[in-house]
């Protein structure tokens, strides 16, 4: 039997395979040799000790900690979930970053989005400041006592924050799927360093845009001893790669109400001028009418030429090649033969009324191919200062840090393409009062999706003399947890839904439920009776159960199902895709019952605990039968 390591996705490995798919000749031995990588990229290599970069003190351990795997463990909690048998979406307590990890394998490539509202390192906010010798360690220790917040006068005040947030946004990528975007919240505190890291890790290519939201009334002023009153926050958009699709909104076409000019010729052109292949009849102002009348089908629509239109259309083209040079003519009118789609076999252009005009303009009829719905770009600008002075009100708990209304995150949605993927995964590793949450089940409601959501979230105490604290929550996680019991029930009895997913299934980051993949270095003398059994005292075999899970790469949401047989269990994961045997004093009689439940279309892994057997000849002859039965795949633990 192969033994689990234990440990997470193995990020550097996993670079490097895919260097070698694409050089093979540049990887031995499992090694990079750089000079041969230099010689396959020929002249695209930056050699100057003077270039453009972006870096700060601890950058190289910020990429280091992203590729240490993890060996924690995400421990459940039914206690605490809802609707455990049947959800679908997950909420994780612990450092996220030591959870990022931890969902490499079973997510990787799976995110359909990425939201996140992190620190805006604002003097006030917390900022994780990472061990590297023992992260896991790190955390239950910060959680044990309040945070601290990243005060300005902290020397490493910027460092701080970029050594958390690099590592994080490192792993959040390996999530994404090809076709995926990440949406970063940010005020103007860190907006430039933010996008520089964002830049490195996802590419400029990549970015999106910068939304600009509208937040704050620019008369509500908190504090009038500032320079300026900042009512304005952002949001960073980025893809994965060019697999995104770019989205845009729906536009009602089907109204006529432009439609209100009419052009009436009072006597013939003066003259007629050829313009390339057109024979273009021209009109001086007093030989024609411009009239605006009520909206007709039979009239037309003005259409300014200026901007992205100048070189975005045919029309826009022909303008800028042949009138646009055009001086002193103010107010002429020109009569394009064999354009436009309408049911008129020509279009008009018009020259600017005077000179202090700068575009002239171009009349379309009713398309002949209208539509009722058109394609237009979304705004990057969103004034949603309603929404943000209600914000404390939504969800029915206290939070007073920075809450997003679920109205923004629900537009967020919509950007990401959730509106065309009603399937699809959302990430949300900065979750605080678990909005996204709230936000998905909302949108879900609406087209009856069956969208799902992974919220993590540092169980922050909640602060003293707090209306939170008074309410009975001690932590950050506890007033997620029953925000998203709350939100949901309400929608379900609001839409009358009772097929969606309202429920969650909680996991806390503990230490690795098994002690051989988490020595002890303080207790090195533990001799070979403490290891008959790897299971640390206090866990249980369905907590090893889920760590193994994480570590094979399989998700914690995937169907799980209990074979009792004498008193002992099996688990079948995803339809025997994974069965499982945790028990001690293994008899034959189990591996029988086991080879019963191989899937007919595929070879199922099988794992046992090393010291499972009753006896070192069942272990043999287990294996051997397993093998008889086309089962080749065994692990141990």
């Amino acid at each position: 039997m192969n033994k689990l390591s234990g440990q997470t996705m193995d990020l550097v490995g996993h670079n490097i395979e895919h260097l070698k798919k694409l050089f093979p000749e540049v990887v031995t031995n499992g090694k990079v040799d750089f000079e041969k990588l230099k010689l396959v990229l020929g002249e695209e290599i930056e050699s100057s000790n003077e270039k453009y970069e972006f870096t700060w003190n601890g950058k190289a351990n910020a990429i280091k900690l992203a590729q240490t795997p993890s060996l924690g463990t995400l421990i459940p909690d039914k206690e605490s979930s809802k609707n455990w048998d049947t959800t679908e979406n997950l909420y994780i307590e612990g450092d996220n970053l030591e959870v990022l990890k931890l969902l490499q394998k079973s997510y990787f490539g799976k995110i359909k989005m990425i939201y996140i509202d992190p620190p805006y390192n604002t003097g006030n906010d917390f900022v994780y400041q990472d061990d590297f010798r023992d992260n896991i360690k790190n955390y239950k220790e910060i959680t044990e006592q309040n945070t601290k917040s990243n005060t300005e006068s902290n020397g490493r005040y910027h460092t701080d924050w970029l050594n958390m947030m690099y590592p994080r946004l490192k792993l959040a990528r390996n999530l994404l799927v090809e076709d995926g975007a990440i949406f970063v919240s940010i005020d103007e505190n860190e907006f430039s360093n933010l996008k520089s890291m964002l830049n490195e890790i996802f590419g400029e290519d990549n970015f999106l845009t910068a939304l600009s939201i509208k937040q704050r009334h620019e008369d509500r002023i908190l504090k009038g001893d500032k320079d300026f009153h900042e009512v304005v926050e952002y949001c960073l958009i980025y893809k994965k790669s060019d697999q995104y699709k770019q989205f845009k909104r729906k536009k009602d076409n089907s109204s006529i109400d432009e439609y209100i000019y009419s052009i009436t010729e009072l006597e013939p052109p003066i003259e007629k001028i050829q313009m390339g292949n057109k024979l273009v009849e021209v009109f001086a102002p007093h030989q024609y009418q411009l009239e605006k009348l009520d909206p007709s089908e039979a009239l037309f629509k003005r259409i300014s030429i200026r901007g992205s239109l100048k070189e975005g259309n045919s029309s826009g083209r022909f303008y800028m090649k042949h009138l646009d040079g055009i001086k002193e003519k103010y107010g002429w009118l020109y009569k394009v033969p064999e354009m436009g789609n309408d049911q008129n076999p020509f279009r008009y252009f018009m020259l600017p009324q005077s000179e202090k005009v700068v575009n002239g303009a171009y009349f379309q009829g009713v398309p002949m191919d209208k539509t009722d719905l058109i394609e237009i770009p979304y705004p990057n600008f969103l004034d949603l200062v309603d929404v943000f002075n209600n914000v404390g009100y939504e969800g029915d708990v206290s939070f007073r840090n920075g809450k997003k209304p679920i109205k923004f995150i629900e537009h967020l949605f919509t950007l990401a393409g959730l509106e065309d993927d009603a399937n699809s995964l959302v990430l949300d590793f900065f979750s605080g009062s678990a909005s996204t949450a709230h936000a998905l089940f909302h949108y879900n409601a609406r087209d009856n999706g069956k969208r799902n959501f992974i919220l993590v979230q540092l169980p922050e105490k909640t602060e003293d003399n707090s209306e939170a604290l008074k309410e009975g929550f001690t932590n950050i996680c506890e007033i997620g947890k029953e925000r998203i019991r709350r939100s949901g029930d309400k929608i379900v009895k609001d839409s009358g839904n009772n097929d969606l997913d309202i429920g969650f299934k909680v996991f806390k980051l503990e230490t690795s439920n098994v002690k051989l993949w988490n020595p002890d270095s303080e207790n090195l003398d533990q001799n070979l009776f403490d290891l008959q059994d790897i299971i640390k005292e206090g866990r249980t075999k369905e907590d090893l159960l889920f760590e193994i899970l994480l570590k094979i790469g399989i998700p914690l949401t995937s169907q799980i199902e209990e074979i009792i047989v004498q008193d002992k269990v099996i688990y079948s994961v995803g339809y025997g895709a994974v069965l499982l045997c945790l028990e001690d004093e293994i008899e034959l009689n189990m591996i029988e019952k086991l080879i019963t439940l191989k899937p007919e279309d595929f070879e199922p892994k099988v794992i046992f605990k090393e010291s499972g057997f009753l006896t070192d000849s069942v272990k043999t002859n287990a294996i051997q039968m397993l093998k008889k039965n086309g089962i080749t795949d065994v692990r141990s633990v």
